[in-house]
């Protein structure tokens, strides 16, 4: 693993509260906040009701943004940049293996049929240190 894949996944490697970017069907930009757990291969994950809006807006444009990192003004650290792909997942195993204590308060079960998981394939993702004017950027070989 490179030296900047190993900065990325440290990041990456807690679950957060991070910004994904969709695009609304008339192209216009939309943010809202994701709980973002990822694997070591870099997929990132989140749940999500199925019949939200971003799922709609992921079905009409899979390409996503998100900013992952640095969520407290008081502390100043690095956070990414990532470009993606996103789709819905709502298989049984996934769902199952991504289930947690907190999605109870949102869902019945891991069966729930309005429960699916968001997963984002990184393409991009640009590692950003305060005081540094030269972003690392790491894309994938497949991208």
């Amino acid at each position: 693993m490179s030296e900047l894949r190993k900065k990325i996944h440290e990041i990456l490697k807690v679950p957060q509260l991070d910004s994904l970017a969709t695009l609304t069907g008339d192209g216009k930009p939309w943010v809202c906040y994701v709980m973002i757990v990822t694997s070591e291969n870099l997929i990132i994950n989140f749940a999500t009701f199925v019949k939200s809006r971003k799922v709609e807006q992921i079905k009409n444009n899979p390409e996503v943004h998100l900013t992952c990192g640095s969520t407290d003004p008081n502390e100043i650290k690095p956070y990414l940049q990532i470009q993606g792909r996103a789709q819905l997942n709502t298989s049984h195993d996934l769902r199952h293996d991504f289930w947690c204590g907190i999605l109870e308060k949102i869902f019945q079960v891991p069966d729930d049929p309005n429960y699916g998981i968001i997963q984002v394939i990184p393409y991009r993702i640009e590692y950003c240190e305060y005081g540094e004017m030269e972003l690392e950027v790491w894309s994938s070989p497949t991208a």
